[in-house]
């Protein structure tokens, strides 16, 4: 689905005469693949460049340097830029910027109304992509009337409803709450998995990165580190450097591990440092009693 090769992007400032004053690397020589139907997750601190590739994958920013296919199709082709973006659809951090619609169907409807659909094809869409994230029972609702939660789910439908093989989704749960958070990521799995839709997640949350299929950790512009999230959670001092967090689960169980608790590397949720632990105990009730486990 993304072919990333050498790719690098540089944000240009210039004067008032249209002279070059600086030029800062944002995205510098990255490359990476990523399957139809992944579902990758995309970490780094501020300023790491994860946000400019990202807009690189939608073709709202065009390479530097090197190449990027998005479905076999590379976004330097000008005559490619409408497919491409049919193709990788984009759901910002602030679904207010994304919802025009006076009423939820209406701005679901908005996008394929813009492509051309047939009226009767986009009713269906409209239904379709609302039930995928939860939000059909609001469609006559206005938009202003929702949570933040809603209002980002609506905006994801809005996306769904033009058929993208691929949604980026950048730091989409940076202003909900935990609830409105936990609604957001349901939906997009619920979409990667029934639909087969491929996913890429840019977040500062770890929590949300633990059922992604792979991790791509940003600095400075290029590919830290990559790897399944156990891979990546394994190495906590390593992401410390790199100025991120771990799961605060995952990082309880380093410290019990450094404080001498015989505990594996990169445990990912409550239920299986639940599950370690409760072995451990039996382990030494056993050995207390001279038995064998």
């Amino acid at each position: 689905m993304i072919k990333a090769r050498n790719l690098s992007y540089d944000y240009i400032r210039q004067d008032e005469e249209g002279n070059t004053e600086s030029v800062y690397r944002a995205v510098n020589d990255v490359s990476l693949d990523v399957e139809t139907g992944d579902f990758v997750a995309i970490l780094g601190h501020n300023g790491s460049g994860k946000s400019t590739f990202a807009k690189q994958i939608n073709a709202l920013l065009l390479p530097t340097e090197g190449t990027l296919f998005i479905d076999g199709k590379n976004t330097k082709d000008v005559e490619k830029l409408w497919e491409i973006r049919q193709s990788a659809g984009m759901v910002f951090q602030n679904p207010d910027n994304q919802i025009i619609g006076t009423v939820v169907d209406e701005d679901v409807a908005f996008g394929p109304e813009n492509m051309g659909v047939p009226r009767e094809e986009i009713l269906r869409r409209v239904e379709k992509s609302l039930k995928s994230v939860g939000m059909w029972e609001y469609r006559s609702h206005s938009p202003n009337r929702l949570s933040g939660g809603q209002k980002q789910r609506v905006a994801i439908a809005g996306v769904v409803a033009m058929q993208p093989k691929c949604i980026i989704l950048d730091e989409p749960t940076a202003m909900l709450d935990p609830n409105g958070r936990r609604e957001v990521i349901e939906a997009v799995l619920e979409l990667n998995a029934s639909k087969h839709v491929t996913i890429i997640l840019i977040t500062h949350y770890m929590e949300e990165v633990i059922r992604a299929d792979k991790v791509f950790v940003m600095d400075q512009g290029k590919i830290a580190m990559q790897g399944t999230p156990r891979e990546i959670f394994t190495q906590v001092e390593k992401l410390r450097e790199l100025r991120l967090d771990v799961p605060q689960v995952t990082l309880l169980a380093h410290e019990l591990k450094e404080a001498g608790i015989p505990l594996p590397n990169g445990i990912l949720t409550v239920e299986e440092l639940r599950w370690h632990l409760n072995r451990l105990r039996k382990r030494r009730m056993f050995q207390a009693r001279g038995e064998v486990e």
